[in-house]
């Protein structure tokens, strides 16, 4: 008969090493450090997709109220709007003044400034409503995005007459605001959306024919 030692005996190993730690908060950590990125860049897509779809939003209203407010050209056939609609100093608040430290919104929106005509409350001309026009989308405009901008431009066809905008003309709005690339990858410069080859902004523009 064979007698074995208690020296012989395997002993049975209870619990776990240091070793086994280590590998396990490392992979935990890649774990996690995977799931900041991916919230961040969740974060990152859904403030742009949320800028992009407040100015398809803003573009669309803006082309509806060039179409309420065409009348006939007295100088060509066909509808036009008033010149005021394209004088830019009458959006983004290029004309008014605030002493206050707030968002252009609050300065500029939650009451009407007394240089915009009250067309909600009196009768307008077609100069004023294009005035009033355009403070109403300069506020919608920076409504959930105070460093956006909004333009209203033509490709106009006859630049000789007295309409900014000759019928048949195509009218041009743009809402644009400041973008950067992730992880400050280069991003392709859109024309309608920068000048002089910047990349900085990025834009919805609608192209309507009235």
């Amino acid at each position: 008969m064979v007698v074995f030692s208690s020296n012989n005996q395997k002993k049975t190993q209870l619990g776990i090493g240091m070793v086994e730690v280590l590998i396990t908060l490392f992979v935990l950590s890649v774990g996690l450090l995977g799931v900041a990125s991916m919230q961040f860049i969740s974060s990152f897509n859904n403030k742009s997709a949320l800028a992009r779809t407040q100015a398809v939003f803003v573009t669309q209203q803006t082309a509806e109220l060039l179409r309420a407010s065409m009348t006939l050209s007295s100088v060509t056939d066909g509808y036009v709007v008033d010149n005021a609609y394209f004088d830019q100093n009458n959006y983004n608040f290029a004309n008014l003044s605030c002493n206050s430290s707030t968002s252009s919104f609050d300065c500029h929106c939650k009451a009407l400034p007394e240089s915009i005509p009250d067309c909600l409350s009196g009768e307008c001309n077609t100069q004023e409503f294009a005035i009033f026009d355009a403070h109403k989308m300069s506020c919608a405009t920076v409504a959930s995005n105070p460093e956006a901008e909004i333009f209203v431009e033509c490709d106009d066809n006859n630049v000789l007459d007295a309409d900014a905008c000759t019928a048949g003309s195509i009218h041009r709005i743009i809402v644009r605001w400041p973008e950067t690339g992730w992880q400050g990858k280069s991003r392709v410069a859109n024309s309608q959306c920068n000048s002089a080859g910047s990349s900085d902004y990025d834009c919805v523009a609608l192209e309507v024919l009235l």
